[in-house]
C-alpha cells in the first residue's frame, strides 16, 4: 500500500491557460514539478486520488504555477482548488545528504532535552526562511517552536523515534 506525501496544494487558478497557484511543501521542487513528472491530485472532499503530468512549472510571488497535461484552460482546472498535490512515498529518490530528512519522516518523533525528559512531538514544520521550525505539541502546554539548527537540535534518531535538542533559557515559554 503506497504512503502518500503532501508537496502542494492548489489555492487557485492564474491565467485562462489552465496554470494553477500552489502553495508548495516541498524542498525539492525541481524534481516534483519537472517537465514530465507524475503527480497526484487528492480530492480530500472525495478521498479520490487522480494521476496528472506536469507540462510546465515557473515560480511567480510565494507561489508556483503548474499546468498538467491535457488541462489547457481555466475551465479544465477551476475544480481543482483546495486538491493537494501528492508523490507516492515508495517512489521517492531524492539526493538527500547526512542528516538531511524528509519532513514526514520527522512529523511524530518524541523531542527530548539533555536530561531525557520530554518536551513534545513535532506535528508540524514551518519553513519561514533561513531555517526550519520545528512545532512540537506539549502536554497541556502551549506548542514549542524549535528552530532546525545545530546548537539546538543535537541528533535525530529515525530508528527510536526521537530527537534530542538543547533548549537554550528563554526558547520555550513556561
Amino acid at each position: 500500500m503506497s504512503k502518500w506525501l503532501n508537496v502542494g496544494k492548489i489555492v487557485n487558478t492564474h491565467g485562462i491557460h489552465g496554470e494553477v497557484r500552489v502553495i508548495s511543501r516541498t524542498d525539492f521542487k525541481e524534481e516534483r514539478y519537472a517537465k514530465g513528472r507524475e503527480l497526484f491530485l487528492y480530492n480530500p472532499e472525495k478521498d479520490h486520488r487522480t494521476s496528472v503530468t506536469v507540462v510546465s512549472w515557473r515560480q511567480h510571488k510565494q507561489f508556483d504555477l503548474l499546468t498538467f497535461e491535457g488541462y489547457t484552460n481555466v475551465n479544465d482546472v477551476e475544480g481543482f482548488r483546495d486538491h493537494l498535490l501528492q508523490v507516492d512515498g515508495d517512489d521517492l529518490d531524492d539526493p538527500m545528504e547526512e542528516d538531511e530528512f524528509y519532513y514526514h519522516e520527522i512529523i511524530g518523533l518524541s523531542v527530548v532535552d539533555e536530561q531525557g525528559i520530554e518536551i513534545g512531538r513535532v506535528k508540524e514544520i514551518l519553513s519561514p526562511g533561513a531555517n526550519d521550525v520545528w512545532v512540537v505539541q506539549r502536554q497541556g502546554k502551549k506548542d514549542a517552536l524549535i528552530p532546525y539548527i545545530d546548537d539546538v537540535v543535537l541528533s535525530v534518531d529515525l530508528e527510536d523515534g526521537v530527537v534530542h535538542v538543547r533548549i537554550p533559557e528563554g526558547l520555550i515559554d513556561e
